[in-house]
């Protein structure tokens, strides 16, 4: 397969089953890729009344991932928003990206 096959397998995966918020952060294999190279990619769609929020994850056994392989597949992954990488653990080799996106006409007003 070609990291555009994974890559739509993997959207197609979270369209069809996004997760509701608050959520038990459970994410089956649909969700889940590994290159032929070790790099392993998550892509969930997580859903609420109010918002959603399209989240990355790229991890390597022997290293973090570099921008270049997490660029390839974010402009595949994340669709009308932008992703922005979230803090991450010093030495971690994991990089997480999320795109938020609310819909302010159905959030409860303030008081």
């Amino acid at each position: 397969m070609t990291i555009e096959d994974d890559a739509a397998r993997l959207r197609a995966a979270a369209e069809q089953k996004p997760l509701k918020l608050p959520v038990n952060r459970r994410v089956d294999e649909s969700h889940h890729a590994v290159t032929s190279d070790g790099l392993s990619v998550w892509y969930t769609i997580q859903v609420s009344p109010h918002s959603r929020i399209q989240e990355a994850i790229f991890e390597r056994q022997d290293r973090m991932p570099t921008d270049e392989e997490c660029d390839r597949w974010l402009h595949l992954l994340v669709v009308n928003a932008k992703a922005v990488e979230a803090p991450g653990m010093p030495g971690s080799t994991t990089r997480r990206f999320e795109a938020f996106e609310r819909d302010p006409r159905r959030e409860a007003p303030l008081s």
